[in-house]
């Protein structure tokens, strides 16, 4: 028995909480995580502010802790909550609700609550209701569709893009290029995949002599890098008309569209709140939606159409006003008041706690892996895009290298990573030039594998383009995201210490 002085001395040590989970025998996997935990709260005290989240994942989203579940791929899509589902399925199970393209009650209950979701996402996103319509569409792509079939590109026109961009925002280009306008491509610099300023102004005050078009994601669902929402006016102001991609921004951060106000904003609502799929939307500048062309018409987006009255002097049909005019067919109508509920939802836990937490978690994270080294001193991750977390969002694109420098593939990461039930994602992204920019591929060794596509078969193809198809590791953090998340992903990452690159099988991980 020791002297008093030393029984205090225990006691106190004891009733340390670390310290007290120690002498109770927790795994020492759990003890290393709280002693990172503690360091992590120190390092971020504003992360404390955020434990409402914390309350929320024990019960909106504990599914995701009782399959033991690490979900890192909010970029490719949200998760919903709970009470999105309920208030959902008691809304659709007490009420009748029939196609909103009649007058019948049953009819225009649903109209009804089509035009309360249209009023939510324009207050959501403080878009003057007086300037911005809201179009329903599938998903962000089809908003997309809607603009790139039906802008004025013709010869003199020119299609401005950045070289970070989702693949449905680059296949505008096509539309451009049938039409004889020109494509412009506002190059990235290579270190952290930011938009190059002086370029891109260059750029942006080249002579045009008809419509410009200029497209740019706020947040890029390659790298995380946040490309300033200031372009918005600099284009403006120069005479472009400015489509902002916001899919990957909005989910972890505000948009205030009163005051950066860009012509075309798509969106796919399930990034967003995971819940429902299948429906997104174009918010667009009624002004700048005027100005668009719809290549033809469908039912729904017509007041009266003919067959007998087509000649050669009437097209016999009048199209409705927007937005009917642009919603082709009917809309998914019943997942409608889903989009309210999940933007409520949000709003009551708030997009600036959301980011606040996604932000100090990423930093934390990108701190670590940057720090794993093989016992020779060269690292184990290779981050591309911002190292810090200076405008950027909670996407990190990355890749594992083995001690000589080779680059595991990527798609065996993703497979390991399945074996532990961890959600990351593989691959380009659907975003092929921030991909070619950050591997370094170059003009001519890409542009040989597309020379002759059309006499390839689709296994000579990809042998063909198999160099340049390598792709990099996504992990993406959101809504639900905890710091037990980033620790399991800092602890997988730990595991290709000393490893060499190689296949699953062949590795013993």
């Amino acid at each position: 028995m020791g002297t008093p002085t030393q029984s205090v001395t225990r006691l106190t040590l004891a009733s340390h909480p670390l310290i007290r989970k120690a002498f109770v025998g927790p795994s020492r996997s759990r003890f290393a995580e709280d002693v990172l935990e503690a360091n992590f709260q120190r390092r971020f005290p504003e992360y404390a502010l955020t434990r409402t989240i914390d309350n929320l994942r024990r019960t909106e989203y504990r599914r995701l802790d009782q399959g033991g579940h690490t979900y890192l791929d909010y970029t490719g899509g949200g998760v919903y909550a709970e009470t999105q589902l309920r208030e959902h399925q008691a809304l659709l199970s007490r009420r009748v609700f029939g196609n909103p393209h009649s007058g019948n009650p049953a009819s225009l209950a649903m109209t009804e609550l089509v035009e309360l979701a249209r009023a939510t996402i324009l207050n959501y996103f403080r878009a003057p209701p007086e300037d911005y319509v809201v179009v329903f569409t599938p998903n962000a792509t089809g908003a997309l569709r809607l603009v790139g079939e039906g802008y004025p590109f013709a010869s003199g026109a020119r299609y401005l893009l950045s070289v970070d961009n989702h693949n449905s925002v680059n296949g505008i280009r096509e539309f451009a290029r049938r039409h004889g306008a020109d494509v412009r491509y506002a190059p990235l610099t290579s270190a952290e995949l930011r938009l190059d300023e002086k370029m891109l102004v260059e750029e942006l005050e080249r002579p045009v002599a008809g419509p410009k078009l200029f497209a740019y994601p706020a947040q890029s669902n390659f790298s995380g890098v946040q490309h300033p929402l200031g372009w918005v006016d600099e284009a403006k102001r120069r005479g472009w008309d400015v489509l902002l991609d916001a899919a990957s921004f909005v989910p972890t951060n505000p948009l205030d569209l009163s005051t950066c106000q860009p012509d075309f904003v798509p969106l796919s609502f399930y990034k967003l709140f995971g819940y429902p799929t299948g429906i997104g939307c174009l918010i667009a500048r009624k002004q700048a939606l005027s100005r668009l062309r719809r290549p033809w018409f469908s039912g729904g987006t017509i007041t009266f159409s003919s067959v007998r009255a087509l000649d050669a002097e009437t097209d016999g049909y009048y199209l409705s006003p927007a937005p009917a005019g642009f919603e082709d067919g009917t809309i998914n109508y019943l997942s409608v008041p889903a989009v309210s509920i999940g933007l409520r939802w949000l709003d009551q836990i708030g997009v600036d706690l959301i980011r606040s937490r996604v932000r100090t978690l990423t930093v934390w994270l990108l701190d670590k892996l940057q720090a794993l080294r093989h016992s020779n001193g060269q690292p184990v991750v290779r981050v591309y895009g911002p190292r810090n977390g200076i405008d950027r969002g909670g996407t990190i694109a990355l890749n594992i290298l083995d001690a000589s420098g080779r680059t595991w593939d990527c798609w065996e990461v993703e497979r390991l990573a399945n074996r532990r039930n961890l959600s990351l994602r593989s691959g380009c992204h659907c975003n092929p030039g921030a991909r070619e920019v950050a591997l370094g591929f170059e003009h001519d060794e890409l542009a040989a594998c597309f020379a002759r596509k059309d006499q390839l078969s689709s296994a000579e193809f990809l042998a063909r383009a198999r160099p340049s198809i390598q792709g990099v590791v996504r992990v993406s953090l959101g809504v639900a995201s905890t710091f037990h998340d980033v620790y399991r992903c800092f602890e997988f990452a730990k595991e290709f210490a000393d490893r060499p690159a190689g296949r699953v099988e062949e590795t013993g991980l």
